[in-house]
C-alpha cells in the first residue's frame, strides 16, 4: 500500500482553498451566498436588430406589450434598458397615471437614455442603475418586469432573480425574451429558463415561440414563497441524446 506523505495532502488542501478563494474573489461579495451559475454567461452586447425602426418593423415592442397585456396606469420595470427602445414604448403605453423605470448596469447607456427621456419629456420615466447581482427595485411596486434579450447577460442569475421577487406587485409578472441557443451566444434555452426561474420562486404561466421577437416570450409569475439562499439548487443543463436537458 503506498503511502502519501502528509506534506503533499497539506500542499493539496492549501491548493484547493486558495484556488476557492480566487474563485469567490471573482464575484461580487454581495453574491456569494447564491450558488454560481452551472453554465457560461455571455458578454454584454447589443440587440440583434441595429435600429429600433428595422424592430417596429416587424411590430416586435408591440407584440410584447399586447402579450403582457400592458395597459394605463401600470407600473413597470424595463431592465437592461439600454438607451430605450422598450423604455419609450411603455412610457406612452402606460399613459400618465402609469410609471416606468429604466433600469441598466451600463451608466454610458443610462445617460445617453436619460438625455433622451428629457429630450422627449417622457415625465413617467425614472432611470436607475443596477449591479450584476441586484436589479434594486423597491419592493412590492411593479405590475411587470421586462427583461427583453439580456438575462442572458446577468452574471449572477440566483441572486439577481431572488432580489427580484419582492419588487413584484400581487398579480405581477416578469416577462422574459430571449433566443433558444447556448448562454454563451445571446440566448438561453427555455427550459433552463424555468428552471433557474423555479429555482428562486417563481413559476412559468405563459410561453410562446414568437419569430417576431427573434426568438421566445416566457411570462412567470412569484410563487407564493422564495427559498433561502444557501437553499438554492443551481440548475445544471445536460446532453441528452442530441436535446438539452436540465437537472
Amino acid at each position: 500500500m503506498t503511502r502519501i506523505p502528509l506534506a503533499l495532502i497539506l500542499a493539496a488542501v492549501l491548493g484547493a482553498c486558495q484556488w476557492a478563494g480566487q474563485a469567490d474573489e471573482s464575484r461580487p461579495e454581495t453574491a456569494q451566498d447564491f450558488p454560481r451559475a452551472e453554465r457560461p454567461v455571455s458578454d454584454l452586447g447589443a440587440n440583434q436588430f441595429s435600429t429600433e425602426t428595422q424592430r417596429d418593423s416587424v411590430g416586435e415592442a408591440q407584440k410584447v406589450m399586447d402579450l403582457a397585456e400592458i395597459a394605463p396606469g401600470m407600473t413597470v420595470a424595463d431592465l437592461g434598458a439600454g438607451e430605450g427602445y422598450y423604455t419609450v414604448r411603455l412610457a406612452e403605453k402606460v399613459g400618465s397615471e402609469g410609471r416606468v423605470l429604466a433600469q441598466d448596469i451600463d451608466r454610458d447607456a443610462l445617460s445617453r437614455l436619460g438625455q433622451r427621456v428629457e429630450r422627449e419629456r417622457l415625465e413617467n420615466v425614472s432611470i436607475r442603475l443596477g449591479t450584476a447581482d441586484d436589479p434594486r427595485l423597491p419592493a412590492n411596486s411593479f405590475d411587470r418586469v421586462f427583461m427583453v434579450h439580456m438575462y442572458h447577460e446577468v452574471q449572477e442569475p440566483y441572486a439577481f432573480l431572488w432580489r427580484l421577487w419582492p419588487a413584484l406587485r400581487e398579480g405581477g409578472k416578469v416577462i422574459v425574451v430571449d433566443v433558444d441557443r447556448p448562454t454563451n451566444e445571446h440566448g438561453i434555452p427555455p427550459m433552463l429558463l424555468t428552471c433557474e426561474f423555479e429555482r428562486v420562486g417563481f413559476t412559468l404561466d405563459a410561453f410562446r415561440n414568437a419569430p417576431e421577437l427573434a426568438g421566445y416570450y416566457a411570462q412567470f409569475t412569484r410563487a407564493a414563497t422564495r427559498p433561502e439562499p444557501q437553499a438554492i439548487k443551481p440548475c445544471r443543463q445536460v446532453a441528452d441524446v442530441g436535446n438539452s436537458a436540465v437537472g
